[in-house]
C-alpha cells in the first residue's frame, strides 16, 4: 500500500499568526479538509455556547445535553456508538453552514505544530491526518517559532509538577492550544539564545507560561465583549 501523500500546511509563521488571531477573536479557521471527516468521527463532544441560537435551532434537542461545569445555556452535542457526530452523513455535515463555533475553530494542524498525537485509539484518524501535514519555513523566524511551540509543548507535558495544582491538561487539544499561547516564552531572541535561559528554574518558567496564557485569554475575553485589545 502506498504511503499517504503529504498535505501542505502552509508557512508556519503565517499559520501561527492566523491561528492565534482566530483563538483570540473566537473566529473560525481555514483548513483544507477535502473529504476528510476524521474530527467528525472521532468521539468528540462538541460544545455549543448560549449565543449560537441558529446552530441550536437546527439540531434535535434530544441530541443536546447540559455541559458539565459550564454556565447555563452551554450544551454538548455527543456522538453515536461508532464515535460519529449524529449530524454527519454520506454528504457531509447536515448543518455545515450553521455548524457550531467549536467545529469552525477546529484545526488538526495544532497537533502537528505541537508534535503530539491527537489522543488514544479513538483519535487515530486525526493523528494520522496530522502526521501528513507539512509546514514550510521560508524564513528563520518560521523555524524558530515552530521550535518554540514544540518546546512549550514538551515543557508543559514533562513538568506538570511546576504548574499550579501540580498538573497540566490531559486533553491533547487543550495542551496543543496552551503550547501555541505560550510559545513566545520559548522563542529564541535575536542573538539566538533561548529565552528564557535553560538554567532558569522550572517553576519560574511555568509561571511565565501561566502568565502568557492568562494574558492571551484576557485579550480573548475583551474580544468576546467587543472591546479593543490592549
Amino acid at each position: 500500500m502506498p504511503a499517504p501523500e503529504d498535505l501542505p500546511a502552509g508557512d508556519f509563521s503565517a499559520w501561527l499568526e492566523r491561528t492565534l488571531h482566530a483563538l483570540a477573536s473566537c473566529g473560525g479557521t481555514d483548513v483544507d479538509c477535502g473529504t476528510c471527516t476524521a474530527c467528525c468521527t472521532s468521539s468528540y463532544f462538541i460544545l455549543i455556547e448560549p449565543d449560537e441560537q441558529e446552530t441550536k435551532a437546527r439540531i434535535d434537542r434530544r441530541l443536546l445535553s447540559p455541559a458539565p461545569g459550564m454556565p447555563g445555556g452551554h450544551v454538548l452535542l455527543g456522538y453515536d456508538s461508532r464515535g460519529r457526530c449524529p449530524l454527519i452523513g454520506d454528504a457531509g455535515c447536515a448543518i455545515y453552514e450553521h455548524r457550531p463555533r467549536t467545529c469552525r475553530a477546529y484545526d488538526c494542524r495544532v497537533f502537528t505544530a505541537a508534535g503530539i498525537a491527537a489522543g488514544g485509539a479513538d483519535k487515530q484518524l486525526i493523528t494520522r491526518r496530522a502526521q501528513r501535514w507539512k509546514f514550510t519555513y521560508p524564513t528563520q523566524r518560521d523555524r524558530d517559532e515552530h521550535a518554540a511551540v514544540r518546546a512549550a509543548s514538551s515543557f508543559i507535558r514533562n513538568h506538570p509538577e511546576s504548574f499550579p495544582g501540580g498538573r497540566t491538561p490531559d486533553n491533547p487539544s487543550q495542551l496543543a492550544i496552551l503550547a501555541l499561547k505560550a510559545s513566545r516564552v520559548f522563542l529564541r531572541d535575536a542573538a539566538g539564545a533561548p529565552h528564557p535561559s535553560p538554567a532558569q528554574a522550572n517553576a519560574s518558567l511555568a509561571q511565565q507560561v501561566v502568565k502568557a496564557c492568562r494574558a492571551f485569554d484576557a485579550r480573548k475575553l475583551r474580544a468576546a465583549k467587543g472591546q479593543p485589545a490592549l
